[in-house]
Formats: C-alpha cells, structure tokens, sequence
C-alpha cells in the first residue's frame, strides 16, 4: 500500500493507455477461481424448470439465471453464453423499497441455487469478496495518481470511498456453450462475435481470465484468436492477455467522469 505506483496507473489506465490493468501475487486467487470457474457449466447444465426458477425479470434478468435474455450487436438474442448474476457481498442491499422499486437491477435481492447448487453460493462471495479487497487497494493507487494532477475528489469522496461505501457491487459468472449447442449462427468474421463493443458503465470491473473445459476436464485455450479485445483510443484494436494467476482490473465511464479523464475507460469485447 505504501509504494507509489502512479506510473503503473498512467500507463495502464491513464489516457494512453488500454483502460486495464493486472495484478499478480493475489493470495488464495488461483485455487477461488478454479473453484467458481469449475461451477459454471454445473450452473448452466442444471434442469430448465430449476434455471427457470433462478430467473428474475423484475431485475431485468440482473439477479440470478440469465440466458437469451441480452441481444447482440445483430440485434438477435444472445444464446451463445448464460450468465449467473449475483452481490458477492450483501445478499440484501436494500430494505427500501421505493430504491428496490427504482433500481431492480441493483437493489434485488440475490438468489441462490440453494437446494440444487449449494457451493455456487459459497465460491461465488469467496472470490467476489477477494476481488473487491484488491480492487479496493487498486482504488487507493489510483486516488492518488488523480490527486497528483490536481483532480480533487468528486464531491468530497475518492474512488476508494465511492466503492468501500457502495452497497450495489455486481458480480457475474460467465459461462459460453460449445458452439454446437449455441442455438444461432456465429458471426465468424467479427472480432465481437461472442460479446460485442461495449464501455463498462460503472466504477471498476474485476476480471478473471477464462477457463476451457472439454468432457469435464480443463485444457489449454483452444483458438489463439479467443479473448478480450479493446479499441485504443487512436481506434487500434488490441488483443489483451493476462495469466490465470493474475486478477485485471477495467476502469468504468463513472470512474472516468469523476476523475476528470485522468482515468480512462475503454471499448472492448470478446471472440
């Protein structure tokens, strides 16, 4: 906590840089997230009526079970990958209902596959409390390197403060289906064929790198294509790669807006 790392922050996140960042060393990181990552076709492959069940439409499909539900750049329902949405850290944000009422895709309550999946909620709050602790200390660098240009904090509150105090944290396990159980055609020829160009809208996002499975048992990244891909601001599109030990870390619009483009959020997407 005590180094300065305003160098790292400027070249990762600062104006020329991709928007992202990674971090290695992360005690316990390795073993949580094969630990959720190794649940998402568990979660996926549960009964339809179960799934169902875990689907919640009133939070736009925000809590719980999501799969066809988001549409793609196309404009078709995106069935090639589910979703399992849920906060790492309170399972109830908010006794208030005028909030819950206003904000359903972040005031909701969680829901777990607790009579069918019981570890998922486990593993899940394990590794989102972990990446909300390293996220935070990422916060703190980067309170600082805003402060060295002269950017005060938005209203009296750091970006630490903002993301300490917040009670909405969102997390979301990913899961794409093999391509011969997608039910829609893969658009072959675009780099955004799984996940198209988006700017993340909130503060900061946390992420792991993907884990492959074939027949149950993990394996190396098939197609040395796949992966995260972000639009420089010079309009390059840049593959970015970071270990399976390493936690990577995403500046939001909000973080943007707030520290006056000191820091920079970035388009990206997944093939």
């Amino acid at each position: 906590r005590g180094r300065d790392l305003s160098g790292k922050i400027e070249e990762g996140l600062g104006p020329d840089g991709l928007g992202i960042i990674s971090i290695s060393g992360v005690p316990d990181f390795p073993a949580l997230r094969r630990t959720l990552l190794h649940l998402a076709p568990k979660v996926a492959n549960l009964p339809e009526d179960v799934k169902k069940e875990l689907e919640d439409p009133d939070s736009r499909y925000n809590f719980g079970w999501s799969h066809g539900k988001e549409k793609l750049e196309s404009g078709k329902l995106d069935t090639f990958k589910g979703s399992y949405y849920a906060n790492p850290i309170l399972d109830v944000p908010t006794a208030d209902d005028v909030l819950v009422s206003r904000y359903p895709s972040y005031c909701r309550p969680n829901i777990w596959p607790a009579d069918h999946l019981p570890e998922l909620e486990i593993a899940f709050k394990a590794l989102g409390k972990l990446m909300l602790e390293v996220g935070l200390m990422l916060a703190r660098h980067c309170d600082l390197y805003v402060m060295q240009h002269g950017v005060e904090p938005y209203d009296g509150e750091s970006l630490e403060q903002t993301i300490s105090r917040s009670r909405c944290h969102k997390g979301r396990l990913l899961y794409y289906f093999p391509r011969q159980f997608s039910t829609q055609k893969e658009d072959g020829d675009s780099v955004s064929s799984w996940c198209g160009w988006h700017t993340d809208h909130g503060s900061l996002t946390g992420l792991t790198c993907g884990l492959f499975m074939k027949n149950s048992v993990e394996v190396p990244c098939p197609d040395s294509a796949a992966g995260l891909y972000i639009r420089t601001r010079d309009d390059r599109v840049v593959k970015v790669t970071f270990g399976e030990d390493e936690l990577a870390y995403q500046i939001g619009e909000t973080t943007e807006i707030l520290s006056r483009g000191r820091l920079c959020a970035t388009p990206h997407c997944v093939q």
